[in-house]
């Protein structure tokens, strides 16, 4: 059984896919902007979504803390930036892979 759970590190604007400590899959990402800053702590994959609409691109995946996720962007140049709401964005076809990967309950951890 996988032992799969995801790192994001804000300041590289980078979100990795690790199966224990292997990593399977690195992905750039965009991030909250100094106003809405992107949280940092542990939290885990609490619901999932395909097609929510709007800005939210092609996938969601909720985490355990209200009103923020990792999730797809109908503005793909946005990748790289710190230009969100505190959401995590990925291109929405690295957040179709990862959506396929990934439950709820998988561990998240968001740092610097």
């Amino acid at each position: 059984m996988p032992n799969l759970h995801i790192q994001i590190h804000t300041n590289k604007r980078v979100l990795q896919l690790y199966n224990g400590q292997k990593l399977l899959q690195s992905y750039p990402i965009a991030v909250g902007k100094q106003a809405t800053p992107t949280p940092h702590g542990q939290f885990t994959i609490a619901n999932r979504h395909v097609n929510p609409g709007g800005v939210f691109g092609s996938h969601w995946l909720g985490l355990s803390i209200n009103h923020y996720g990792i999730h797809g962007t109908n503005n793909p140049s946005s990748i790289g930036q710190s230009i969100s709401k505190g959401c995590i964005r990925l291109q929405n076809r690295d957040i179709a892979k990862l959506y396929s990967m990934i439950s709820i309950g998988t561990p998240v951890i968001i740092q610097p």
